[in-house]
């Protein structure tokens, strides 16, 4: 199944198929959508700077506190798939999913456990009028330091740091064609 086909779906809810490791901890996956904001060099999706980056939060559906996108990882999909649907589910964006930026253990706010989050960068190449959760979160798009600023979970500005210094890597291929001229 084609990930921007679920737009058009309800998102997905309750926990019957969540995963949990073996301490007991659910699973949740997410990303940092990014874009371009340089129009020329918007379809390359490892910017030269960050100045020509912004990256999109997502409201709570409680609160109006901002974060990423990220839900729980499910048994009947792998990592990469549950974190671009969760994406798409909560903030309706679609793209290129990169580099997993690590895990982090957290405590849930809403619950008495804990989780273990997985973040992954998302270069964005469509954002959907419509996705599943419209009605119940507002997307917004900022600079990286203005997301620091903004998001409300420490993880997710750990995350977000890890991209940082993803984005600071000079690109992989760039580095193929390097090698070869020598």
């Amino acid at each position: 199944m084609e990930i921007k086909e679920l737009a058009s779906s309800p998102p997905r809810s309750g926990r019957d198929l969540q995963r949990y490791n073996n301490k007991g901890f659910r699973l949740v996956v997410g990303c940092i959508p990014y874009r371009r904001t340089s129009l020329t060099l918007s379809l390359q999706s490892h910017p030269s700077s960050l100045e020509d980056v912004e990256v999109l939060l997502i409201s709570s559906q409680k609160s109006t506190k901002l974060m990423f996108p990220k839900g729980g990882w499910e048994t009947d999909e792998d990592i990469h798939f549950a974190a671009s649907r969760e994406t798409l589910e909560e903030s309706g964006v679609v793209g290129k999913l990169e580099v997993n930026l690590g895990e982090w253990t957290f405590k849930s706010k809403s619950q008495d456990k804990f989780n273990k989050g997985s973040m992954f960068s998302l270069f964005v190449t469509e954002e959907l009028d419509d996705w599943p959760e419209k009605s119940s979160r507002h997307r917004v798009w900022m600079s990286v330091k203005e997301a620091r600023e903004a998001c409300a979970h420490w993880w997710m500005k750990e995350a977000l740091d890890a991209f940082v210094c993803e984005m600071a890597r000079p690109p992989k291929i760039e580095l193929e064609k390097v090698g070869k001229m020598l």
